[in-house]
């Protein structure tokens, strides 16, 4: 069990740091400042700092967040928020002088700063962090002069911001941006998702996937096959004459039939002999239940693969198009089966896992080998890329409902508004996870 929890840290360490991603490179595109990227939630295990970003790893797993200037649900500029901004603009102004080695004994931020600062004050900011100094910066290094503390600089500041202290914050936070730019940055997290799919699928596909072959291993009594004489161990070769190379091919064909009579071509081996036969089935139909939960009639003849595998590998452009093609089926399942939920077609108990199940489901596919443990993957993947595009409070989707109202209306909705459903987001999903969660253990106790 430690090994399918770590694998299934391992992929949600993944899939969480493409969503994020998405998000990040999204927000540093359009020009937000991102004061923070984590994998886990905190308390902080590990961090460091590159340029305008802290990256950090966080103690609790399953989750991660990219922090951006600004409060979501805020509408200007608050102290707190003043604060933390001019905060990161002196970690700038350190850091530069770090790098460029004038700051040699770097002690901490309220003592580096004013050493920095007195600095520029007796030569040429260029000299000490190598550029010149922004609006924004010159703003704090005057203050700090001019105050005992640099604390008491960035309260002054903050308290009584000046035009261009709030015309730098405004231009670099997330919810004084564009309407069209915020829609582009909630929505790139979960477009990674969806995206990360066929490029890791184009990967899967060219180091080999293991396929089945259509090898017969049971035909069910008083079902077409085993009347018409089809035996263990027999290959298929060819149903009405189109060659089949996979199982799923020849599944696939069964099906897709009208339930006219199929000629098969197989190969047997008899008393040491390979022996080439010709029967001619004719399908019936019967209720199987689908990729969905629910249940629908299928042309049959009654066989199951006996489980011969071969590797297909595809080349570069193969690959690309056969991963694309994957992934749109792969996602239109995925739809349907969250409208079939919705719809209650599909017994949620019956449709639903938590991170107990996912662990164990992490476990068994690493097990079987990479190829299986990345198609788990890519469709862990597509499916956190769908269900965040729900209209959920909390949620991408819900972010993105917030923006429509906004559009329509012409300005955002009330601050309360805002907050009220974020409440009713957060709690919606606390009982979604525990009921998944109590959902797996019921699965594990009934066996």
């Amino acid at each position: 069990m430690v090994a399918s929890i770590l694998y299934a840290a391992l992929v949600f360490a993944v899939l969480v740091i493409v969503h994020e991603a998405g998000h990040f490179a999204m927000a540093k595109k359009v020009g937000v400042r991102v004061l923070r990227f984590s994998i886990g939630y905190p308390p902080r295990i590990f961090g460091f700092r590159r340029g305008e970003t802290e990256y950090s790893i966080g103690a609790t797993p399953f989750g991660g967040y990219v922090r951006m200037l600004g409060d979501e649900v805020g509408e200007d500029p608050k102290a707190e928020e003043l604060t933390t901004y001019l905060h990161e603009i002196g970690l700038d102004i350190i850091t530069a002088a770090r790098d460029r080695r004038t700051l040699i004994h770097p002690s901490g931020f309220d003592e580096d700063l004013p050493v920095v600062a007195d600095r520029m004050g007796a030569g040429s900011p260029a000299n000490i962090i190598g550029r010149e100094l922004k609006p924004d910066e010159a703003l704090l290094i005057n203050e700090v002069r001019r105050q005992p503390k640099v604390e008491d600089a960035i309260k002054a500041l903050a308290t009584n911001p000046p035009a261009v202290l709030v015309e730098s914050f405004r231009k670099r936070a997330f919810p004084t941006q564009s309407l069209g730019k915020r829609v582009l940055i909630v929505l790139a997290g979960p477009l990674a998702n969806i995206a990360f799919a066929p490029l890791l699928l184009t990967f899967v596909f060219m180091t080999g996937v293991p396929q089945l072959l259509p090898v017969v291993g049971k035909a069910t009594k008083e079902l077409p096959a085993a009347q018409a004489g089809l035996k263990t161990g027999d290959r298929i070769l060819s149903v009405n004459n189109r060659k089949v190379e996979t199982w799923a091919d020849f599944s696939t064909t069964i099906k897709s039939g009208d339930g006219s009579p199929i000629k098969l071509e197989v190969s047997r081996q008899d008393g040491g002999k390979t022996e080439r036969k010709t029967l001619v089935i004719k399908p019936t139909r019967l209720d199987q239940k689908t990729i969905y939960g629910s249940t629908a009639t299928t042309w049959v003849i009654g066989v199951q693969p006996r489980g011969d595998e071969t590797v297909k590998r595809f080349g570069p452009f193969s690959a690309v198009k056969q991963a694309c093609a994957t992934s749109v089926e792969l996602t239109t399942q995925m739809v349907i089966g969250i409208a079939s939920i919705f719809a209650g077609s599909v017994p949620v108990r019956d449709a639903l896992g938590g991170p107990i199940m996912i662990a164990q489901m992490a476990g068994r596919e690493a097990h079987q080998g990479f190829s299986n443990l990345a198609m788990f993957t890519v469709m862990l993947s597509l499916e956190l890329g769908i269900i965040n595009l729900l209209p959920v409070p909390l949620l991408d989707g819900g972010h993105l409902l917030f923006f429509v109202f906004e559009g329509i209306r012409g300005e955002p909705l009330e601050l309360r508004y805002r907050e009220m459903m974020l409440q009713v987001g957060l709690f919606l999903l606390v009982a979604l996870m525990a009921f998944v969660i109590f959902n797996d253990i019921s699965r594990i106790v009934q066996g």
